[in-house]
């Protein structure tokens, strides 16, 4: 068994975290099962990933977890295909009725119908399942780019949050350089004077 880890956390393991805790949501799990999953893939604890989720990590993904909770509702209200749209008492009445009659015994024809539509039956269910399964895996895939974007938009966020503080910052440093330029050509003209030359015309002396 490998040793509990306590180094500093990297960006791809607070990723992982993420996802792993934003997919427990969704499906209606724990965030407790969800730091035990994680612990265990990064030998960690899961009082370690639950530290790291509630003092770093779930503020960078508040939209995120926003998400995944309106996606878990999605979920409860969706219906899944299931035998309970062929109950097993359907069969046996179809059953009766197909190859049987009240005052008939069985018919070739009646079994044949039957197992026609038996087979039908299966193969659309066969069908459905494997939709179902497709649209698992695109839901998860979509999932993972969403959490991606997410954190990519908050990142994104803050970049430009610091480009605006520092272009605030320059053109302060821009007015104030004006100002100074507008007082040095003040006081500079203040020192000019003008004076009469033996011809009568008027000169600049600087004092």
């Amino acid at each position: 068994m490998s040793p509990t880890r306590q180094d500093a956390w990297s960006q791809d393991e607070d990723l992982l975290l993420a996802e792993v805790v934003l997919r427990h949501i969704r499906e209606g799990g724990t965030q407790l099962q969800a730091f035990e999953e994680v612990g265990k893939q990064l030998s960690r604890t899961s009082a370690a990933c639950g530290f790291r989720w509630n003092s770093f990590v779930r503020k960078q993904y508040k939209s995120g977890i926003e998400l995944a909770k309106k996606q878990r509702k999605e979920i409860k209200k969706q219906t899944v295909p299931s035998e309970e749209e062929y109950p097993k008492e359907e069969i046996r009445e179809e059953t009766i009725s197909s190859v049987t009659a009240k005052n008939e015994g069985v018919t070739f024809q009646a079994v044949l119908h039957f197992l026609e539509n038996l087979q039908k039956k299966a193969a659309a269910a066969s069908s459905i399942e494997e939709a179902k399964e497709k649209s698992i895996q695109k839901l998860k895939d979509l999932e993972k780019k969403s959490y991606l974007l997410i954190a990519e938009n908050e990142r994104l966020t803050k970049n430009i949050k610091a480009i605006e503080e520092d272009y605030r910052s320059l053109i302060e440093i821009m007015e104030r350089a004006r100002k100074m330029v507008v007082l040095q050509e003040e006081d500079r003209q203040q020192k000019v004077k003008f004076q009469m030359d033996k011809n009568g015309n008027l000169e600049r002396v600087e004092k």
